[in-house]
């Protein structure tokens, strides 16, 4: 089992222990947060449903992302990311909601939002939403999508965990 396995295996287990359900909408990761959800057998008693929303069209009609946001900000930025997650909670039958919205190069970045910008929301039901901006540098598609994966099984694993 690779490490990515194990993490996506633990985000599992601590879904299953609270009875969550989990919905991701998914822009530079194409799916990846999913594939490693279901990679894991037994994923479907947990595993809801996953939106990728490549274009900003995809966004509007799939997700419910307001033209409006994506004109004032970009569609790699905190306010899309969690129109994004409230959109996949709410168009879902999840408790706890992802996305990643980002520049995973090489090239399409700017001064503003470089290579390797991804911003993640997060979406629970009853909860606020968060949002974050994640500065993983240029260091290659594969590796920055890897990084946002890893970043956003986290989050998940976090607002599932327990609370002590």
């Amino acid at each position: 089992m690779t490490a990515a396995d194990a993490a996506a295996a633990a985000v599992l287990a601590d879904l299953r222990a609270r009875f969550w359900r989990v919905a991701a909408a998914e822009s530079c990761t194409g799916g990846l947060v999913m594939a490693a959800l279901t990679e894991v057998p037994g994923a479907s008693d947990v595993v809801d449903r996953g939106f990728v929303t490549y274009s900003n069209a995809a966004k509007i009609a799939l997700l419910g992302v307001r033209e409006t946001t994506l004109a004032a900000h970009g569609a790699v930025s905190e306010a899309v990311a969690a129109e994004m997650a409230e959109g996949a909670l709410h168009r879902s039958d999840a408790d706890v909601a992802v996305s990643v919205t980002g520049v995973a190069g090489p090239g399409g970045g700017s001064v503003e939002k470089p290579e390797g910008m991804v911003c993640i929301g997060l979406a629970c039901r009853g909860r606020p939403t968060a949002t974050a901006t994640h500065q993983f540098g240029a260091k290659g598609r594969s590796r920055v999508r890897a990084l946002s994966v890893a970043t956003a099984l986290g989050l998940i694993a976090a607002a599932a965990r327990p609370a002590d």
